[in-house]
């Protein structure tokens, strides 16, 4: 490696909270809440995010999700220069306008593409490729590599990856998402009809807001496995979710498919998009999200 070389680091919670060293640029995400079975509490588990800003020096860039509250306030923390990006509000950075992606830095305004072109599902990754558009500019990638790279990117595994099509239903594997909010992403990034699979182990999360979303959605059928079962089945009945709830406690991940095959009509989606942990049936998120996708395969 050169001292030329750029190193791209993605920082849990745990690893940020001893750390007394911020990056030249750091980028801040939507801040939800998580890691509670390993946090004393959700103050302690947001403070732990701020290092990322915290020791940085004048020549150096934050750049930070403007649609939150708690991203936004990291802008008091750094002594950095602060750009933002928004999936709908101009800002000094990237965002999106009229179905524009814009970058407006530095008395320029450049349109990288629209968002209809983008590979990635979901109005979550708008942000998120705002949030790269700005941070690699600012590392001084060219508008041209830019766009090339952001209108050709899939995505990564395990995050609202597409399995296949059986029998005119589509299988799509987020097992990497892991609390609540990140499952609301991934409902609000479909209008088709949808099962969903939920549940896991407990990071003493709360699943009221998550369940709410769900009620509103196009969610007709929520099939409910692992240690919290039972806890998100409570959440979904307080919020007056009327759809089908299907427990199955800890069944193999064919099993699984084979229910959510059953009652998902064609034209629909499967979507394994947990809200929990996977160590109660699992090795990992990555074990889950593969088995899933073994399973699919296995209907072909």
């Amino acid at each position: 490696m050169k001292s030329t070389n750029w190193v791209v680091l993605e920082l849990s919670s745990t690893q940020l909270i001893d750390l007394h060293k911020s990056p030249h640029i750091a980028v801040v995400l939507n801040i939800t809440t998580d890691h509670l079975d390993w946090h004393r509490d959700r103050d302690e588990y947001v403070n732990s995010k701020t290092q990322i800003v915290k020791y940085q020096k004048d020549n150096d860039f934050a750049v930070l999700a403007y649609d939150y509250k708690d991203s936004r306030k990291f802008s008091k923390l750094t002594r950095g220069e602060v750009f933002y990006f928004s999936n709908s509000k101009k800002v000094n950075g990237a965002y999106v306008n009229n179905g524009r992606i814009l970058l407006e830095i530095r008395n320029k305004k450049i349109e990288i593409g629209r968002v209809e072109n983008l590979l990635l599902r979901g109005r979550h990754n708008w942000e998120n490729v705002c949030a790269a558009v700005c941070a690699s500019y600012l590392a001084g990638a060219s508008i041209n590599s830019i766009k090339q790279t952001v209108f050709s990117f899939k995505g990564l595994e395990h995050r609202l990856e597409l399995v296949g099509e059986v029998g005119g239903v589509k299988f799509y594997n987020d097992s990497f998402s892991t609390n609540p909010q990140t499952t609301i992403a991934a409902i609000k990034s479909f209008s088709e009809p949808i099962t969903l699979i939920l549940g896991g182990s407990d990071k003493g999360l709360n699943y009221d807001e998550m369940a709410k979303e769900i009620t509103k959605s196009t969610v007709l059928n929520s099939i409910i496995i692992g240690d919290i079962s039972k806890k998100i089945k409570k959440s979904l009945q307080k919020s007056g979710y009327k759809q089908n709830i299907t427990e199955l406690g800890y069944p193999k991940t064919k099993k699984i498919i084979e229910e959510a095959v059953k009652v998902t009509p064609k034209g629909g989606i499967v979507l394994l998009s947990p809200a929990a942990a996977s160590f109660d049936m699992f090795k990992d998120y990555k074990d889950r999200g593969n088995q899933f996708k073994e399973a699919v395969k296995s209907l072909r």
